[in-house]
C-alpha cells in the first residue's frame, strides 16, 4: 500500500523551492535537456523515486525522447540507444548517486573529458547532485505525481521543473 503524503511540495518553504527552481534553470541553460533528463531519470531510477520517474517520463517525452530509451535506460550499459557521450554522463551519474560506494572514481571522471568540456562537468555534478536533492525531497515527503495536472500545463523549451 503506497504511503499518503506526509506533506505537498506546494507546501515546503518557498524560498528554499524557489531556490531549487531556480538551479534547475541554471542547469538547463549549460546542458543538452534530452541528456538531463536522461540523467534525472537514471539517479530517479536507482533511488526508486516513483514521483520523479513519472514526471521525468513525462518531461522527456514532451520534449522528443523515445519511449524505447527511456524502459531500455536500467540497461544502459548494455544498450546500443545511447551515444558514447550519454553513456560517460549516464557512468557519472551513477557514481555521484551512489557516491558512498564509488566515491566518484577516477575512470568514469576522465570518461567525462573527450565528451564534454571543463565548463561543462560542473554542469554535470550539478545536475546530479540537483536531482538526487529532489528524489529525497520527494522520498521523504511521500509525494505523488498528478499526471492530469502536470499534463494540462504547456510544454516549453528548456523550462525547468521540479524534481
Amino acid at each position: 500500500m503506497v504511503e499518503a503524503p506526509r506533506f505537498e511540495l506546494k507546501d515546503m518553504p518557498q524560498d528554499f523551492y524557489r531556490h531549487l527552481l531556480q538551479m534547475e534553470g541554471l542547469i538547463v541553460q549549460h546542458l543538452d535537456l534530452k541528456l538531463y533528463h536522461l540523467i534525472k531519470l537514471r539517479a530517479s531510477q536507482i533511488n526508486g523515486c516513483a514521483y520523479c520517474l513519472a514526471m521525468h517520463t513525462d518531461e522527456a517525452m514532451k520534449h522528443g525522447e523515445t519511449p524505447e530509451r527511456i524502459v531500455s535506460l536500467d540497461a544502459w550499459e548494455e544498450s546500443p540507444l545511447y551515444s558514447d557521450k550519454e553513456r560517460a554522463a549516464l557512468a557519472w551519474t551513477e557514481e555521484l548517486t551512489l557516491i558512498a560506494d564509488s566515491g566518484a572514481s577516477r575512470e568514469s571522471f576522465e570518461a567525462l573529458k573527450p565528451h564534454f568540456t571543463e565548463a561543462e562537468i560542473p554542469w554535470l555534478i550539478f545536475a546530479a547532485v540537483q536531482i538526487n536533492s529532489w528524489n529525497r525531497i520527494a522520498i521523504s515527503t511521500r509525494s505523488q505525481y498528478e499526471r492530469a495536472t502536470s499534463a494540462s500545463a504547456p510544454a516549453a523549451e528548456k523550462t525547468p521543473e521540479p524534481a
